[in-house]
């Protein structure tokens, strides 16, 4: 069977374009393996949506990446209808950093994109910071601002929800490793590892850091892959009962030195609730394609893990923890920190790069790759970028 478009990557952003070109009425293809059983014996590629939780939120010093979240998020209940799947927590998003100052950078224009973006929030400071979340112990000179619509999505959820609804409407899943995309002039042939081979008149590549696999676009795609590292606090029943009005978090710290991300308590497959906080001290890039693999079989950096939960005990140093432990994982980042969606060809185009913020952002994404590869013009003056690398 012929198809009008194979998207190859099946996790946030592939499975999106896949929904949203079935719906413009294309013949689709969603080609991507299944999240593997045993990462530390895996051989092929991964994605960074295995988790159960990522932070959503309007709020950001870019305007493009806000109005990307706005975009998605306003999709969220239907997606969940049509896939069957919940996915979003509407716990709300802080963010906190410094007013003035050292690392007050980023504070200041978010503060400004959300005026100008009309992103509705609260703007909070000192005493009214620390009554309004109680859990945490923020130093004297620290803004929040509060987005009750934000909180945080499940990435897997957000996922089969989406191929779920594809699937509904038509979209074939291959549940395979692509290893081959050839342009053969009249269409393209894409090839599996499992031995099937599917035909089409266009093909997206949408698999976040693993599009520089060898065999997948003409071109080399122009991402920076850096290694992650992920703690995970462990609390019991009571904690998790006194943090249930806990947000989602992104901290700047007042000194300049960084920030973290910090979920609320979230329940895990394994029957234990976590509180997840991200923020590696140092990049560390991966730079071939065998080097992400050995990253995604390990749990991460240790002294990375120690690290970040150092931070979230000082920020909730009354917190009763029950362990820390630790996971691998990475972020893509491309040349002017904005996504690509393009055409290196007449029938192959490149839908990727993350950049740290794609997950929240996915359905917005995953809308103007299908736009593209159908030859629909993408909404003129919402976004400044030209999502060309």
């Amino acid at each position: 069977m012929g198809f009008d478009v194979i998207v190859v990557g099946a996790g946030l952003w592939g499975s999106a374009c896949a929904r949203h070109l079935s719906a413009m009425g294309a013949r689709v293809a969603l080609v991507g393996p299944a999240e593997p059983q045993d990462a530390a014996a895996h051989n092929g590629v991964f994605a960074s949506h295995y988790d159960e939780a990522r932070i959503t939120r309007r709020l950001d010093n870019s305007r493009d990446w806000a109005l990307f979240a706005d975009a998605a998020m306003r999709r969220y209940a239907e997606i969940e209808t049509l896939g069957g799947q919940k996915f979003f927590h509407k716990v709300g998003a802080l963010m906190a950093g410094p007013e003035t100052g050292v690392g007050s950078d980023y504070m200041r224009d978010t503060a400004a994109v959300a005026q100008a973006a009309s992103i509705a929030h609260d703007p909070l400071r000192g005493a009214a910071l620390q009554e309004r979340f109680p859990f945490f112990d923020f130093p004297d000179g620290i803004l929040g601002l509060f987005e009750k619509e934000g909180g945080w999505i499940n990435p897997r959820a957000h996922v089969a929800a989406e191929i779920g609804a594809g699937v509904a409407n038509g979209v074939t899943l291959v549940r395979d490793e692509v290893v081959e995309v050839e342009d053969i002039g009249n269409g393209v042939t894409v090839r599996c590892a499992g031995g099937e081979t599917l035909q089409a008149d266009k093909v997206v590549v949408a698999g976040g850091a693993f599009s520089k696999a060898p065999g997948l676009l003409p071109d080399p795609v122009p991402l920076q892959v850096y290694a992650r590292t992920i703690a995970f606090v462990e609390i019991d029943a009571a904690e998790a009962e006194r943090l249930k009005d806990m947000p989602s978090v992104v901290y700047f710290f007042p000194d300049g030195a960084g920030d973290c991300y910090i979920l609320p308590p979230v329940l895990y497959p394994d029957g234990k609730t976590y509180l997840k906080i991200g923020g590696d001290p140092t990049d560390v890039e991966l730079g071939t394609v065998s080097e992400m693999k050995d990253w995604f079989r390990g749990d991460g950096d240790p002294k990375a893990a120690d690290y970040m939960a150092e931070q979230l005990f000082k920020l909730m140093p009354n917190l009763a923890s029950q362990g820390v432990s630790h996971n691998s994982c990475v972020t893509s980042f491309t040349p002017r920190s904005t996504p690509l969606i393009y055409g290196q060809s007449e029938r192959v185009y490149a839908v990727t790069g993350g950049n740290g913020a794609g997950a929240k952002c996915a359905d917005e994404i995953g809308r103007l790759g299908a736009m593209k590869v159908l030859g629909k013009p993408l909404p003129e003056n919402r976004y400044q970028t030209d999502f060309l690398p």
